[in-house]
């Protein structure tokens, strides 16, 4: 796992922990609950409002013949308010140590409006006086959810922002020190925004410590007691490949008294960071390993996503598709589309479809240019690549010669946002965690486009790509696809 090496990167990180350290974790985590009510009180208070409108003011109805007050619902609105603000608290959706983490907290949300709506319905029986408009209450209930989850979306990104300077982090410390901890300890340092803040590592007695370890190793599991209340650690992380059975059973009772939470790793880190789910059978509780990230539902709307704006972007696109074709054909001698076989899900093998960027006597043009060759085989890329035609050029810095991969997502063998595909002999490069992207599509787009494309080295494009694979959901798809895409591809940066 790779570290940053610029010591301006580590001294700004020092400088952000000590500016955060200044407001202790507990006034931080004050200050979050009372951002997240406060932009809740708003949403709420615009779904009444826009729901009201819709039944009382657009005259849109599902029972005209009933005409309740509309005091009434000017009443209640103060009042229901607080009964979903009581209900979303129930929820844990206003834990601060909550990490914020986009599907799981919508389904907490959308869980939350149903069961406040529910509690509206049944109000309604005990007092049948009030007569409360359907159509007002189902407004109600869809519009409370997209407006409180168009509000915590907004402040994730805040929340995002402020854990990267040291703010709303939770001390932990990481039990062991082998190969798998120092993984795990890359990973935590690379997600920031986790709300993770890795202290070091403390040694077990069952293994060495690695030439490559990057944070320091504050004692032995032996000192856990005094480290935990001298730094205020929160996350005792445990590697569970650098403990045996005994060692595990004896740090486990060591910190049953601790005011920390014990998290243990799958144990083979480099493998299992797809889809982890603990089921218990009788009561023997045992991890189920899924081979993709996302559930069956979350899978489904992908693929919608994917084949709908897949199909509507050919339809917009078909004149520009043409457009393209032609001036390929009338710029140079060859065919207008160039296939690149690549490798999809499990391994299987397509026809990536491009628009045709080179000459067809590239290998000729190629030797021209002295250390073109291996800086290739390096690499994967080439800046100032002989081969490129002059449409070509235009075409890879706006990323038009990939509109033909739409076809690919239609035929299912591509997705729009996904991890960069890759050929037969870049497969080596990856090592086990080859096991983990070859259970995604590649995608047209994704983290490694809208992070510099080809300015990366190709050690930073294999953490892109491993970083999307194990934190990839709907939302992050469509945060890349619709918010970062664009701008990266208007800039053209890392494009040749």
């Amino acid at each position: 796992m790779e570290t940053s090496k610029n010591p301006l990167v580590s001294l700004t990180r020092v400088a952000h922990t000590e500016k955060a350290s200044s407001l202790s974790l507990a006034t931080q985590r004050s200050l979050l609950r009372t951002a997240l009510v406060a932009i809740d009180v708003l949403a709420l208070t615009l779904a009444f409002r826009i729901a009201f409108w819709i039944r009382f003011e657009l005259q849109i109805t599902l029972a005209p013949e009933i005409i309740p007050s509309t005091e009434l619902y000017q009443s209640l609105t103060s009042l229901l308010i607080v009964v979903w603000l009581v209900i979303f608290a129930l929820y844990d959706l206003y834990d601060p140590r909550a990490k914020l983490g986009g599907v799981q907290e919508y389904a907490k949300t959308f869980s939350a409006c149903t069961m406040a709506m529910m509690a509206v319905i049944v109000c309604t029986f005990a007092f049948p006086q009030f007569v409360i408009s359907r159509m007002w209450l189902v407004s109600v209930w869809l519009l409370s959810f997209l407006a409180v989850g168009a509000g915590r979306f907004a402040l994730r990104r805040v929340v995002y922002a402020v854990r990267r300077r040291g703010y709303l982090v939770s001390p932990a410390i990481i039990v062991g020190t082998n190969e798998e901890a120092v993984a795990l300890g890359g990973f935590l340092r690379d997600q920031q925004p986790s709300g993770v803040r890795l202290l070091g590592f403390v040694t077990t007695g069952f293994n060495g410590r690695p030439a490559d370890l990057a944070s320091p190793i504050l004692g032995s599991v032996d000192d856990l007691p005094s480290l935990v209340e001298a730094r205020k650690v929160e996350d005792l992380i445990v590697a569970i490949t650098a403990l045996s059975r005994e060692d595990l059973l004896r740090l486990s009772e060591r910190a049953e008294p601790l005011p920390v939470h014990l998290r243990l790793s799958s144990g083979l880190y480099e493998l299992l960071t797809t889809h982890v789910e603990v089921q218990t059978l009788g009561t023997v509780p045992l991890m189920s390993v899924h081979k993709v990230r996302l559930n069956r539902a979350q899978a489904m709307i992908k693929t919608l996503l994917d084949s709908s704006l897949a199909g509507l972007g050919l339809l917009l696109f078909s004149p520009v598709l043409l457009a393209i074709a032609l001036w390929v054909k009338l710029d140079s001698h060859g065919p207008v589309f160039h296939r690149r076989r690549v490798l999809g899900v499990s391994g299987r093998p397509f026809d990536a479809f491009k628009f045709r960027t080179m000459h067809v006597n590239g290998a000729e043009l190629l030797d021209t240019v002295p250390g073109a060759i291996q800086q290739l085989q390096n690499d994967h890329k080439l800046k100032d690549d002989p081969r490129i035609t002059r449409a070509g050029r235009w075409l890879r810095r706006f990323s038009l010669d990939e509109l033909p991969q739409l076809v690919n997502v239609l035929l299912g063998q591509m997705s729009l946002v996904g991890p960069r595909m890759i050929t037969l002999d870049e497969v080596a490069q990856y090592g086990r965690d080859r096991l983990n992207l070859l259970t995604v599509k590649p995608g047209i787009t994704g983290l490694w486009q809208v992070s510099g494309r080809s300015d990366l080295s190709y050690a930073e494009r294999v953490r892109i790509d491993m970083y999307y694979v194990r934190n990839y959901s709907v939302w992050l798809d469509l945060q890349i696809l619709f918010v970062q895409t664009l701008p990266a591809v208007v800039r053209g940066r890392g494009a040749y």
